[in-house]
């Protein structure tokens, strides 16, 4: 039995326990971050994905696993004089840090012979709203903006898409055309948890930020979110993850460069090379840093998000749905979920964020949402609300310190201004105040599980 003042902080390995007695807990909130203490009567722990050393040099690495890359020839081996080549890159909603990955495949590109006109650069935003200059600007770099042709997926624009038929379970693929057309696809990619994918990264990048709008309704439908594979961490059965591993393969992207990174975005691990064996390196790698042992399911669990996932509610919701969808529940029927999340842009600005803000605003409650939307569908988006109606179907979410709290209220969400606010709000619905606290600063980059 284990015996804590105020906070445990368990970062995983058993022998690494310690007892601390913080002042203050804190977590992140857009760019900064946000403290706080607990009610009296309350007990809080504390965990954070596990330690793996960042690299000590990133760019040596980068260089390492391109001159040498898994299952596949370097990349000037690939291109030849003369291609056309398309890198697509993820959108600000993805803390991958492109600008680091970029330019090297950028130069092995060139020195194939590959020259700058034949180059573009697609921004993998899937049913997002498009990037803004400034944004490409921070996931490239200036210089790599100012000479190369960049375009964002118009997933709605069937002139620039192709159609690619139907995988083995059925799903649409439909792909950008510059993509599909290039000599030489090649995405970049951020591993980390997925609600859907298990992991993200490699295939989806393509598959899903480079795709049709058929392809994102399909695989974001109710019929894969609710098939029992398509579950946050697995791969293994995962029919969201197998569908998009073949849409991949259609669209032929032929070589990829993904990262993982620590909870401070430090690199802890850089591959490149063929998409399914390198994306199997980097999952083996993310397992391990990401998954983290609980003793048992807790009252209240408080999820830290930050920039760029708070930048909108949309966004922001994945804190609570991921802690909810965790590999073992690790959150009590009943028990409130809290993150902190600014929300800048509101519920978000894209067409899959609106889609999400109007069918939660107009929802009567979320268990007749569920049963409307598993009768009709939803278009792609949407699909966000579906998630969200099955956690607040037993748990109810708080968000603390929304910009636009009308907005939050009105996704039958509930706004606070503080996290004393939430934690009272939590101890009048729980009805009692000696409640047992999780808090997981980075709740999108720490997979709980319950150990037995």
């Amino acid at each position: 039995m284990w015996h804590y003042p105020t906070c445990k902080r368990w970062c995983g390995n058993n022998s690494e326990r310690e007892i601390i007695t913080p002042v203050m807990y804190t977590v992140p909130y857009a760019k900064t971050e946000i403290q706080f203490d607990l009610l009296p009567g309350m007990k809080g722990t504390v965990i954070h994905s596990q330690a793996l050393p960042p690299l000590a040099d990133v760019l040596t690495a980068i260089d390492t696993t391109l001159a040498d890359p898994i299952n596949s020839a370097p990349i000037r081996e690939l291109a030849h004089k003369g291609d056309t080549a398309c890198i697509v890159f993820t959108d600000i909603t993805r803390a991958c840090p492109d600008y680091l990955l970029v330019p090297p495949i950028l130069r092995e590109l060139h020195a194939a012979g590959v020259r700058k006109h034949d180059i573009t650069l697609v921004c993998g935003t899937g049913l997002h709203r498009p990037s803004t200059y400034e944004e490409k600007v921070a996931k490239l770099g200036a210089e790599v903006v100012q000479q190369y042709h960049i375009v964002d997926n118009e997933p709605q624009n069937s002139a620039h898409l192709v159609e690619l038929g139907k995988t083995d379970n059925g799903t649409p693929v439909s792909v950008n055309k510059i993509a599909y057309e290039a000599d030489l696809l090649i995405a970049t990619g951020i591993v980390e948890p997925h609600q859907y994918a298990g992991y993200s990264g490699a295939r989806k990048t393509v598959a899903i930020g480079a795709a049709g709008e058929d392809t994102i309704a399909y695989t974001h439908g109710p019929k894969m979110i609710d098939h029992p594979g398509t579950r946050l961490g697995m791969i293994e059965g995962n029919a969201f993850h197998r569908a998009i591993t073949e849409a991949a393969r259609r669209a032929g992207l032929r070589f990829i460069l993904n990262v993982v990174v620590d909870e401070e975005t430090r690199p802890v691990a850089i591959y490149g090379g063929e998409p399914e064996a390198t994306f199997a390196k980097l999952v083996s790698v993310a397992q391990k840093l990401y998954t983290v042992p609980v003793p048992h399911q807790y009252d209240i669990v408080v999820g830290g998000v930050g920039f760029p996932k708070d930048s909108n509610l949309y966004q922001a919701s994945r804190a609570p749905s991921y802690i909810f969808f965790a590999p073992t529940p690790v959150i009590k029927k009943g028990g409130v979920l809290i993150t902190p999340a600014k929300c800048d842009e509101g519920a978000g600005k894209g067409i899959g964020e609106q889609r999400f803000y109007k069918e939660m605003q107009s929802a009567p409650s979320m268990s007749v949402l569920l049963d409307t939307m598993r009768q009709r569908g939803y278009q792609p988006g949407a699909q966000r609300a579906f998630v969200m109606a099955k956690v607040m179907e037993v748990n109810p979410v708080v968000i603390v310190g929304a910009k636009f709290p009308e907005i939050v209220k009105n996704t039958k969400m509930i706004p606070a201004q503080t996290m004393e606010q939430a934690l009272e709000f939590a101890v009048k619905h729980i009805g009692r105040p000696d409640l047992d606290v999780l808090i997981i600063p980075h709740a999108l980059l720490t997979l709980p599980f319950i150990q037995n």
